[in-house]
């Protein structure tokens, strides 16, 4: 059967086709500017051609708000970006991200060579950059001593924090020999033992003003500087080497020496106004405190304290009575007891049977009592125990007798 499509189901085949090229993905184009536009939403429209096609092109205002020229028709150009269609009028286009004028491309893929490279061996890395040091003594500023900017850093610099000290370290920053005299300062910075903080740079300018802060040699010796680098090269909108590889970028000299001192003056108004907050809370606790102090002053109880216990003492001298009372009664319950007592145990004394005249007959040798007449021997001398004395007797004659019956 034959198959029949709509255009839209063929401009959304086609688009998706051109968006898994990856070559379409991103591709330099070079061409001349033509029917340029620059739309009210700040989008840019315009096309590439050379002598034979033409490219419509776009680039859209979160894009171009980083180029450093307006483009022209008839301006030579190189554009970065992907390759797409716009599904509703169905033109190819090229979707641009970043463009120069044909004169500067040489030194920008160079820039981004190297970029890609540094970044591969991870000096671009997070995790290698350093903390600037919140109240530094010193600062070095590597730059050219009679440009702008160390005059913009000086004056930053002063204003903020008057107490630190300014090292300018002179280099070249522009020229053949540029790249070997910011290394020569770095070295010199490092070495010398008491630098907090360097800041190198130089103002803005075209890419070839700026290419010592592109060079390799200079990207190794800020990655290797054992002291925190700010970087402040040109303008917000440039960007070099030096940029990515240094601890911190600021966009200009300006911001890096405000980054890289704190603001004194700001901080003394916060000191001042935390000692003032702090004094307002502690009189305010004071005053508090005190108010308490003398309500509680003023409170009956603190005043007769006594009286809270009077109540308690009252109840304790009544229980104490009681207690007493008690006490008392069981001692005469308990007395009365042991009078009972006595008079059993002293029924059962044998005193009181020696006081009936009875007497207690004890060996003298071992004091052992007799208590049968076959326990006692002829001639032997006993002692005899009364109620009220004893005394010596010595045995003459035995004779057994049966309580109640017939002697032998």
């Amino acid at each position: 059967m034959l198959a029949i499509y709509s255009v839209s189901e063929i401009s959304k085949y086609i688009k998706g086709l051109m968006e898994g090229d990856g070559f379409l993905a991103g591709v330099w184009v070079k061409g001349e500017v033509s029917n340029f536009t620059l739309h009210s939403s700040g989008h840019m429209y315009f096309s590439l051609k050379d002598k034979f096609s033409r490219l419509k092109s776009v680039m859209f205002r979160s894009s171009n708000a980083r180029l450093k020229f307006i483009p022209s028709d008839g301006m030579a150009v190189f554009a970065y970006g992907a390759i797409g269609m716009y599904e509703k009028s169905g033109d190819v286009q090229l979707y641009v991200e970043e463009m120069m004028p044909v004169g500067t491309g040489s030194l920008y893929m160079a820039f981004l060579q190297l970029k890609e490279k540094l970044d591969k061996e991870g000096l671009f890395s997070l995790a290698n950059k350093r903390e600037l040091p919140c109240f530094p003594k010193t600062v070095a500023v590597i730059t050219s001593p009679t440009g702008a900017a160390v005059r913009d850093v000086i004056t930053v610099i002063k204003r903020r924090a008057p107490n630190v000290m300014i090292l300018v370290v002179p280099a070249l920053v522009q020229g053949d020999n540029a790249p070997e005299s910011i290394i020569r300062c770095l070295d010199l910075v490092n070495r010398a033992g008491f630098i907090d903080v360097v800041i190198v740079g130089r103002g803005g300018g075209s890419i070839e003003e700026l290419m010592a802060f592109n060079d390799e040699g200079v990207a190794r010796a800020i990655a290797g500087c054992k002291i925190p680098v700010i970087s402040a090269v040109g303008h917000e909108t440039d960007f070099t080497i030096a940029d990515f590889v240094a601890d911190r970028r600021a966009a200009t000299p300006s911001a890096a020496a405000e980054m890289a001192v704190p603001d004194t003056s700001g901080l003394e108004k916060a000191l001042t106004q935390l000692s003032l907050r702090l004094k307002g809370s502690i009189t305010s606790i004071i005053s508090d405190n005190r108010g308490r102090l003398q309500t509680l002053t003023r409170s009956h109880v603190l005043r007769f304290p006594m009286e809270l216990t009077r109540d308690h003492r009252q109840r304790l001298s009544s229980s104490i009575d009681k207690l007493y009372t008690l006490a008392i009664n069981m001692l005469s319950v308990k007395r009365e007891d042991f009078r009972v007592l006595v008079g059993r145990l002293e029924g059962l004394s044998p005193l009181e049977t020696l006081a009936r005249g009875y007497g207690l007959i004890r060996r003298l040798s071992d004091m052992s009592a007799i208590h049968r007449i076959d326990e006692v021997r002829s001639g032997e001398d006993l002692e005899v125990v009364l109620y009220d004395g004893s005394f010596t007797a010595s045995v003459k004659t035995i004779r057994e007798e049966i309580i109640g019956g017939e002697g032998r």
